[in-house]
Parts: C-alpha cells; sequence; structure tokens
C-alpha cells in the first residue's frame, strides 16, 4: 500500500511504516538539516524539501493509501508556549487542506500526548470533528513506547481516520498489562560514544536545593532537566532540547543511589560535580530511539534535536503493521486478528 508523509522530520514514522509493510515514497518537509537524515534513512524515497503545499499535493489525488503526518508538535507541547491554534507553527490546516487535496483512503496522525490534554483536547476535538465531516471514521489514543519494545518512556498521541470501519489500536506488548516487562535501557547505556560523538561534556552538578522523590531516579537532585538512567528501567523521553545539562547521563559509579540515601537520612546537599556521570551522546539517543545512529550528522544540537523530535521508529511500526492487518482484513472490529471461523463485527 502507498503512504505518503508530511511534515516527515528525520523520518522516524516513515521508517515504521516501511517495517511494517507499507511503500512510503514520497515525504514532504522544510526543515534542511531533517531532510538530509531523511534521505539518509530513506534513499529510495522522493523528498520535498519545502513546505507543504495542498495544491501541489492534488497530483496525488486517488493514488494515496495512507497520508501520514507529524504536524510541528511545538504549539502543543507542555515544555513550550502552548500556544495551540495560535502558532503560527501550527501545521494542522495545511494537513487538512492536505487532506481534502489527495483524498486518501487512510490518514495517521502522531502528535504530543499534551494536545489530549487541559485546554488543548477542545483543539484535538476540533480536529477529529473535521476529519469525521469527510467522512473518515476516527479514533484517537496516546500511546507510550516502552509499551511496544523501545527502551524509553515516550507518549506520542496518534489519530487513526479510516473509511471502512473503526480501527482497533494494538495491545501493548510489554510492561505491566502484558506478558513481557519493559525493556530496560542497560544495553544502550553500555555502548561507548564514538570518537566523532564525544562533544556533550557539560558537568552533572549537583542541585543546591534537591527535591526528592521515592525512586533516585526521580525528583531533581542535580541541575538541569536531564535526568540520571536507570539501567534496569527505559530511559526517561529523550527531548528534542536536549544539550549541554539538558541531557540525560549515565552514572558509570553507581554514585546516584547512594547519593539520594544520603539525602533521605538527612544528609547536607553537596556541592561541584557529580565525579561518574557521562551525558548521553547523539549516537546514543538515537539508539534510544530505535533510530539508526549514522543518519545524523552535523552540530549536536541539531542532531538532539531531529533526534528528539523523531517518533520512534519501532513504535510506528507497532501501529503501522495494525494498521495494515486492519486494511487487509486480518483484524476485526476489536482489533483482534481475524479467525476464519469468527466473522466480523460491523
Amino acid at each position: 500500500m502507498r503512504a505518503v508523509d508530511l511534515f516527515a522530520g528525520a523520518g522516524g514514522l516513515s521508517a515504521g511504516l516501511h517495517k511494517a509493510g507499507f511503500d512510503v515514497d514520497l515525504a514532504v518537509e522544510a526543515d534542511q538539516a531533517a531532510v538530509t537524515a531523511y534521505r539518509r534513512i530513506h534513499p529510495q524515497a522522493e523528498v520535498w524539501p519545502e513546505l507543504v503545499q495542498p495544491a501541489k499535493l492534488r497530483r496525488l489525488r486517488g493514488t494515496v493509501d495512507l497520508l501520514a503526518a507529524g504536524p510541528p508538535c511545538q504549539p502543543f507541547s507542555t515544555a513550550g508556549k502552548r500556544l495551540g491554534c495560535r502558532d503560527p507553527r501550527d501545521g494542522f490546516p495545511a494537513l487538512l487542506e492536505s487532506i481534502d487535496a489527495v483524498r486518501p483512503s487512510n490518514v495517521l496522525i502522531e502528535n504530543v500526548a499534551g494536545l489530549a490534554s487541559g485546554k488543548r483536547l477542545e483543539y484535538l476535538s476540533s480536529v477529529i470533528l473535521e476529519l469525521r465531516s469527510r467522512g473518515y471514521i476516527v479514533v484517537s489514543r496516546v500511546l507510550d513506547a516502552a509499551d511496544f519494545g523501545v527502551r524509553q518512556h515516550r507518549r506520542r498521541l496518534f489519530i487513526v481516520a479510516t473509511k471502512d470501519r473503526q480501527f482497533g489500536f494494538p495491545a501493548a506488548t510489554h510492561g505491566p498489562t502484558a506478558n513481557r516487562p519493559w525493556l530496560s535501557c542497560e544495553p544502550i547505556l553500555r555502548r561507548r560514544k564514538a570518537a566523532s560523538d564525544t562533544s556533550n561534556v557539560s558537568a552533572v552538578i549537583f542541585a543546591k536545593r534537591p527535591h526528592l522523590r521515592a525512586s533516585p531516579f526521580s525528583g531533581l537532585l542535580f541541575n538541569g532537566s536531564g535526568r540520571p538512567l536507570c539501567p534496569e528501567r527505559p530511559a526517561p523521553t529523550i527531548l528534542a532540547s536536549a544539550g549541554g545539562n539538558k541531557t540525560h547521563f549515565i552514572d558509570r559509579l553507581d554514585e546516584v543511589p547512594k547519593y539520594h540515601r544520603h539525602l533521605i537520612e538527612g544528609g547536607e546537599p553537596r556541592r561541584g560535580k557529580l565525579i561518574g556521570a557521562e551525558r548521553l551522546s547523539p549516537g546514543q539517543c538515537a539508539a534510544l530511539q530505535t533510530l539508526p545512529q549514522t543518519a545524523f550528522k552535523g552540530p549536536p544540537s541539531t542532531r538532539y534535536r531531529l533526534i528528539g523530535n523523531a517518533v520512534p521508529p519501532k513504535l510506528a511500526q507497532a501501529v503501522g503493521g495494525h494498521l495494515l492487518m486492519h486494511l487487509t482484513g486480518e483484524l476485526n472490529s476489536s482489533g483482534s486478528p481475524q479467525e476464519e471461523h469468527q466473522p466480523t463485527h460491523q
């Protein structure tokens, strides 16, 4: 089935759809650094290095089985200014115009989980209503990448619009509700930085007023938004703003649990640097995102941004694979595998 990816970024969503079985042969992306990375990951695809132009996309009408899109998420991120539809970067109007131009059989949209909460939920509802007015059956859900075998907690909103019958999201394969535990980030932590990947030497500094939580890997024990990684658990979300003290770090000497215990027992906050702390490199962050490490070049800030903005391909593959099974009739309306003796429920 033919898929087109709008606001494609570095190509995480495309990579997952391709692995799921879709033929992603066209992408549109205006960020030139993202275009360069996309072409490294998807050498077989045509890329339009420009803003999404619905009029230009009209030539694809009637030829697209799946229109995938990841409109800029900054307007709806809880970490941003939260301007929503008032943000000039809001890509949903252009996306809806593109859907009118292409008239795809199905639509898959991903965005930040923040779009499905608080005041932003009203905007999400308006987008869903717009899709329904175009004849689509629409469902949405926030999924955690760790629930699908990614070694990182990363919550993303997926909106799926189909024509035939309602899509059922895949069940988690890992975590508390599944038969397999979450995958720890420990194998990634064993990977040493490449010689060209050692630019982030920002020291990890003890916070003057540490904020304690039950886990030594939560709270705020050190300056910045970078967190220590617990080897036995998935990593925290890799941020697009990573770099400097916003980058998560590896506690090579296992000092974080000791320091946490010291504070719990009433000890005074320490000063200076945490010895043995090592910031994650862009390559290590790409590995946690299930992205190819060699696809990202240029300044570290650019690589962190592209990697942090991407959809983990493994998560996209889980959703895309389920959607392909839905479209080919291999799933029933509840999202379960179709059996010969079990009729499809309408």
